[in-house]
């Protein structure tokens, strides 16, 4: 079974030192290599973006299992380490201001592979809406910070994005698949991983959403005028509950422990919103995909659809397991043996079979026998 998703990681400060990585991108380049030769680039994409797997190389790379730097890191060492023109899949974007270079990467790269205007259009949009899902669709509180796109000449593409939590410290990394990708707006993680479950998480992308999806979509089409006015409405003090609303003896009540805080957005721009009214998006994906549509137009527009038309979306945080591979106590499920073997036996072949000293094939094999306890 292919696995997308995300991993929290504590920040660590500092950076990996010129050796190492002048290192990681050598042994990178070895073992991409020998699974390119050995199960085509197809296998490599499907690989890259699996959560656990993406860790397990990184560590014989040389991070630690939970470092932060592992995404930023691990992905410029690929990013160096894989020619184009030679793997026939190539790494574009990165970190900070690095990311923002993605969409031209991507275009330049694509001419090489002679790819039509037709495909490279989609590479760039699919660059695009992953990241818009995942700041905007999904508001778990981490603002992303590293995008990369890593695609084939045939056009497949793996997403792997990472964002930060400031309050915590912690980071958030993102994969996407496409081969396995319906759509971008419903459910577009095939499982999602993570370390802590966040509270009160707007998911505009879960199956429970669809229909807030909808009425979404319908307001914006309606005049902005009627918008507006259920907007006013939720955010006039006459609107707010209190104790009075519940009765005293029903303070054992479950609807009374589990009254939910919704914060509606302070502002909206309503001449963006004017402009998505003349635009008519026929979707909830194409309202997404206009520019300037963020979050706070997202949660605006799902808590009227919940508020006012009785059309809750999800608010439950779309990380499903504690760890990638399952728990050694079978908590939160079953270690997935099988899936676990193959990774670890996809990378040990890829070490010992990479053109590499021996000095470096015995290191990187013993950072690869750490790593396994840690995920029993």
């Amino acid at each position: 079974m292919l696995r997308a998703g995300t991993a929290d990681l504590p920040l660590h400060p500092g950076r990996a030192p010129r050796w190492l990585f002048r290192r990681m991108v050598l042994l990178s380049k070895a073992i991409i290599d020998v699974i390119s030769y050995e199960y085509g680039n197809d296998e490599f994409l499907k690989r890259i973006s699996d959560p656990f797997w993406f860790q397990a190389f990184s560590c014989v790379l040389g991070f630690d299992y939970h470092s932060s730097g592992t995404t930023t890191v691990t992905c410029g060492a690929l990013k160096e380490a894989i020619d184009p023109l030679q793997h026939g899949f190539a790494v574009t974007g990165g970190k900070g201001k690095t990311s923002r270079k993605t969409l031209l990467e991507i275009e330049k790269i694509s001419e090489s592979y002679n790819l039509t205007t037709a495909t490279i259009d989609r590479l760039k949009y699919s660059s695009r809406m992953a990241a818009k899902i995942d700041n905007a669709a999904i508001q778990d509180g981490y603002n992303l910070y590293h995008h990369v796109f890593i695609f084939s000449e045939n056009g497949k593409w793996v997403v792997i994005q990472q964002g930060m939590n400031h309050q915590s410290n912690y980071a958030r990394r993102y994969h996407w698949f496409s081969e396995k990708m319906s759509s971008f707006v419903y459910e577009p993680h095939n499982a999602i991983v993570g370390e802590v479950f966040q509270k009160k998480v707007l998911d505009m992308t879960a199956k429970q959403s669809k229909p807030a999806q909808k009425i979404s979509v319908d307001l914006v089409n309606d005049n902005p005028v009627h918008l507006r006015r259920d907007w006013i409405r939720l955010t006039r003090p006459y609107n707010q509950k209190t104790l009075d609303n519940w009765s005293y003896p029903d303070w054992n009540n479950e609807a009374v422990n589990n009254i939910e805080y919704l914060r509606m957005p302070r502002s909206i721009n309503w001449s963006k919103m004017r402009e998505i009214y003349d635009f008519q998006p026929k979707n909830y994906e194409e309202l997404l995909s206009i520019k300037g549509v963020g979050s706070n137009t997202v949660r605006a527009l799902a808590l009227i659809s919940e508020l006012v038309y009785g059309e809750k979306p999800s608010w439950k945080d779309p990380v499903k397991y504690s760890f990638a591979v399952g728990g050694k106590d079978g908590v939160p499920f079953p270690v997935d043996r099988k899936a676990m073997d193959e990774a670890i036996e996809m990378i040990e072949a890829g070490v010992q079979q990479a053109r590499i000293g021996d000095k470096e094939k015995i290191t990187a094999l013993r950072r690869l026998k750490q790593f396994i306890p840690k995920t029993k």
